[in-house]
């Protein structure tokens, strides 16, 4: 698989020691992702509407304990937006686990932990299941798992996250109306949580519009929600029916302003799905990393150092 330089390099000024890396997963997609730091491997993965530029407040203290690879999932930031099939099947959580799998061996590193949120903490989750020997340890960042989420949809929960039901809308509806002003797609979905706009750096924020505003980027989005409610749910569903449970530590952190906290139970949630499950919620809203940096800190690193 080949590594290049990131021509661009963006969001440099958040990550200014960094090396900016487009690497190859399958025929015609490339992962974007930035590396740097000193220690045993640590695979982060952003969630929606972001990039990897989430991990700004985290970065400097994580690198200092261990080499970060610092990923774009398929569909986001500058990875490739490949169309999407006719099943979901290319942004399934299983498939896009197998891009950060592919990058991780490319850098050469065959077994790492994960920090993860949203979005990437699904495709972490995919990821422990279907390659365990690869994931030493994870933590997810603000969901519960994806079947379970969707199994217990109430009207609090719809209304809350509307976007998972208007993005999985057949296209083009909902790429056509996140194109007509992707700027405003961002003020809006995350200015509307719990602590509006005002955690964001108004770096992090210009480069989440600046990802968002890239051809396919609104298509990629969709195609990974789109996948969430049908392929997902399958492999999801499947691996309850076998009994089959991530074997690796699991430590699942929250928002207690969150959504997570007002509509399951995310620790039992998460007891379903792994065998050896911690956590908590944190004092902040969903956007952890960005929100309460030091808390997440001081809960993730005695936990991944356990592993190192």
């Amino acid at each position: 698989m080949a590594i290049t330089s990131h021509p661009h390099n963006p969001a440099k000024d958040l990550f200014p020691v960094s090396e900016s890396l487009l690497i190859d997963s399958d025929a015609g997609v490339q992962i974007h992702a930035r590396v740097f730091g000193e220690g045993p491997p640590l695979l982060l993965l952003h969630g929606h509407p972001q990039t990897h530029a989430i991990w700004h407040r985290v970065a400097p203290t994580l690198a200092a304990n261990f080499t970060l690879v610092i990923a774009d999932l398929r569909g986001y930031g500058d990875s490739s937006k490949p169309q999407g099939d006719a099943d979901h099947g290319n942004y399934s959580k299983r498939t896009m686990a197998l891009d950060m799998l592919r990058v991780m061996q490319a850098l050469g590193h065959e077994r790492f932990a994960v920090l993860a949120h949203d979005r990437g903490a699904r495709v972490a989750h995919r990821l422990a299941v279907d390659h365990p020997a690869a994931v030493s340890r994870l933590v997810t960042l603000d969901i519960a798992p994806t079947l379970a989420m969707y199994e217990q949809t109430s009207q609090a929960f719809a209304r809350a996250y509307w976007h998972w039901f208007f993005l999985i809308q057949a296209a083009p509806l909902p790429e056509r109306l996140i194109e007509a002003d992707p700027a405003a797609y961002i003020r809006d979905v995350m200015g509307r949580r719990h602590a509006g706009l005002a955690p964001f750096d108004p770096r992090a924020l210009a480069e989440y519009m600046r990802a968002m505003a890239l051809p396919g980027a609104a298509h990629g989005l969709c195609e990974d929600y789109r996948a969430s409610a049908s392929i997902d749910l399958e492999h999801e569903q499947a691996d309850r029916d076998a009994g089959h449970k991530m074997s690796q530590p699991l430590l699942a952190l929250w928002g207690a302003e969150g959504v997570a906290q007002r509509c399951f139970d995310t620790l039992a949630e998460w007891r379903r799905v792994a065998s050896d499950v911690r956590g908590q919620a944190l004092p902040c809203g969903h956007y952890i990393p960005e929100e309460a940096p030091d808390e997440l800190l001081a809960q993730v690193l005695p936990f991944l150092k356990a592993a190192a």
